[in-house]
């Protein structure tokens, strides 16, 4: 569309390294439409600057593409500002096996491989054995799962922390009773509706691609005295 390449055109240009990985996702795996791509990838890496996390949970690496950007983030801020941001980390989470050896050799061949910690497991048991707080979070996970995979993270999240959800609107699926017995688009339902009901959080889904749900942390439980963390 002619909207989609203005936009792109007057967006950061996607590195050399992203879209070698971008073409290379699609030539050899068999869902190359669940890479990031340009836009959201260049979007991750700016909200990464804005809100300046020291540590970064993702529930899905797929091929790395999303890692990388954030990565790419986390490392320009270092660049800018190492006294505070110098150890700035991300900690990726993919279930798929089969995807290790594609994966792994991308990120570790990347100018981010030590801002990335590349793990093969399930989010929701795993990630809470690392010990560790976070001030954001990217779910792109399995949709039948968003919610217990949100349940899951929040807890690991500080007061003031972010959530970035993505595929919340999935391909409009979310609103056509044609889908009404799909269980992905059942799970992506019923993230939305879990979110928009929860008074630990306040959130806005942007109609960005696939949908992306920005999710901010006002406090850890809904009884809890809410007061913002300094992320």
């Amino acid at each position: 569309m002619l909207i989609d390449n203005y936009i792109l055109s007057h967006s950061e240009p996607e590195p050399d390294y992203l879209h070698r990985l971008w073409r290379a996702t699609h030539l050899h795996t068999l869902h190359g439409h669940m890479a990031s791509g340009h836009l959201q990838g260049r979007l991750l890496k700016m909200l990464v600057e804005m809100i300046r996390p020291q540590r970064v949970l993702e529930v899905g690496t797929f091929s790395g593409y999303s890692a990388l950007c954030m990565a790419e983030g986390l490392a320009k801020l270092a660049d800018e500002d190492p006294r505070q941001m110098g150890n700035a980390h991300l900690w990726t989470f993919e279930i798929n096996d089969e995807m290790e050896d594609f994966t792994r050799k991308w990120i570790e061949g990347s100018p981010y491989a030590d801002r990335i910690t590349f793990l093969i497991g399930d989010t929701i048991s795993e990630a809470p054995k690392l010990g560790l707080t976070f001030d954001l979070a990217f779910l792109d996970g399995d949709k039948r799962t968003y919610v217990e995979t949100y349940e899951a993270v929040l807890p690991l999240l500080k007061n003031g922390g972010f959530i970035i959800a993505d595929n919340t609107l999935w391909d409009g699926h979310v609103t056509d009773p044609a889908y009404d017995r799909d269980h992905q688009t059942q799970g992506i339902r019923r993230f939305n509706d879990h979110v928009a009901a929860d008074p630990r959080t306040e959130q806005v889904i942007l109609p960005l691609r696939d949908g992306l749900s920005l999710i901010r942390v006002i406090c850890q439980r809904v009884h809890d005295e809410c007061q913002d963390e300094p992320i």
